[in-house]
């Protein structure tokens, strides 16, 4: 092994090649042979030694201790990190590396990797930032676009309790936390969510308070009294307590039943053509109405409603940057002629986020009500 080692890297640094030598699974290799091998590396022209945790079993202390270990025989030579995510501890793993004198590491956006991952680079970053002041050149204000835009070419999803980029890591549902939150955001969160490029908002639920229900509200520009703030507070506990997870599409109809009032509109649909066949792109011609201005748009799609929802995006450049986080589809009642329920969640590139519910009978119209009133939703938000 040592001589194939000496013959590679040879061969590459006589070429001109920069060369980093990774061990793979070194953190279950003996640490002597570990270290005979990345000196056998260093003689032979590698400048980066990179310690390999390949199957995710180190501790953080090993990860100190070979990290030392070589930055002790090899003191001139750069050394890196590579950890996976099997045991959770892939960020306390890096952060342990560089804390022993690491210079760099390997890391994915979102932590997509082999099994349960690689270490994430947002993670690792932003607690360099906060708990080492280290900065690492990452504008982390581009954080989370970076992400989603990253979920959307993979299609790799990732969990809504995700630190630093998962849709509720800055999300506040207790009384308690949203009352602490709306008196000083530092009460219950460990970093300005603006710092990542995200928003706060605040969850309906069963643990919801009044001032948390108050506050979300007033993003939806819902004005309400005391007696009926309670009501509506009454009805989202009443939801909670029956294991239904309140969006602010419900709790939007709670509060407009119990109000009386019509909602805003800023959006309008005019016009729509769809077609789809065999043979054809489906695709979808949209007309849509803000402020007495109309805006059309054309696009295709693997089918009507994608290519709807896609339409409606295109057309509302100018105005909103929508993505569509999530849509889901449901028959309520039976048959070819079934009334479908379409429900979406949208996101704006301010990091706002509304959900929206339609039923009726034609999927693709159902599709693009339900868009267009989460987008509706989304403007009353920006106001």
């Amino acid at each position: 092994m040592l001589q194939i080692i000496k013959e590679n890297i040879s061969y590459l640094k006589d070429k001109g090649v920069e060369i980093e030598y990774s061990a793979e699974d070194a953190t279950r290799t003996e640490k002597e042979f570990l270290l005979q091998a990345f000196s056998k590396a260093a003689e032979s022209g590698a400048s980066v030694l990179d310690i390999a945790d390949t199957v995710g079993i180190a501790s953080p202390s090993l990860i100190k201790e070979l990290v030392t270990a070589v930055k002790k025989e090899i003191p001139d030579k750069r050394v890196s990190v590579h950890v996976h995510n099997d045991l959770g501890l892939a960020t306390a793993n890096t952060l342990a590396a560089i804390e022993a004198g690491a210079d760099q590491f390997h890391g994915t956006v979102n932590g997509i990797g082999e099994r349960a991952g690689n270490v994430s680079i947002e993670e690792v970053v932003v607690a360099l930032k906060v708990l080492y002041n280290i900065e690492t050149g990452i504008t982390l204000e581009r954080i989370y676009e970076t992400s989603k835009l990253i979920e959307k070419l993979t299609g790799i999803r990732i969990a809504k309790n995700k630190p630093i980029v998962g849709e509720n890591a800055f999300g506040h549902e207790s009384g308690i936390h949203t009352h602490g939150i709306l008196n000083n955001p530092m009460t219950y969160e460990p970093i300005s969510p603006e710092m990542v490029g995200r928003k706060r908002w605040f969850m309906a639920g069963k643990l919801s308070g009044s001032h948390g229900i108050a506050a979300q509200l007033k993003e939806m520009g819902i004005q309400v009294n005391d007696q009926q703030l309670q009501e509506i507070v009454k009805k989202v506990k009443a939801l909670g307590d029956a294991g239904k997870h309140v969006t602010d599409a419900d709790l939007y109809a709670i509060a407009m039943s119990i109000t009386g009032s019509s909602p805003q509109k800023y959006l309008s649909l005019k016009g729509i053509v769809s077609v789809t066949g065999m043979n054809i792109s489906p695709t979808t011609s949209i007309r849509i109405s803000f402020k007495e201005k109309d805006f059309e748009s054309s696009s295709t799609g693997i089918g009507p409603v994608d290519a709807s929802l896609k339409a409606i995006q295109k057309a509302l450049e100018g105005v909103i940057k929508v993505n569509l986080i999530e849509y889901s589809i449901d028959a309520i009642t039976g048959g070819s002629d079934s009334l479908a329920q379409v429900s979406v969640k949208v996101e704006d590139e301010e990091g706002h986020i509304a959900s929206s519910t339609a039923t009726g009978p034609d999927i693709v119209m159902t599709s693009v009500e339900a868009m267009i009133d989460g987008i509706n939703k989304l403007l009353l938000k920006r106001v």
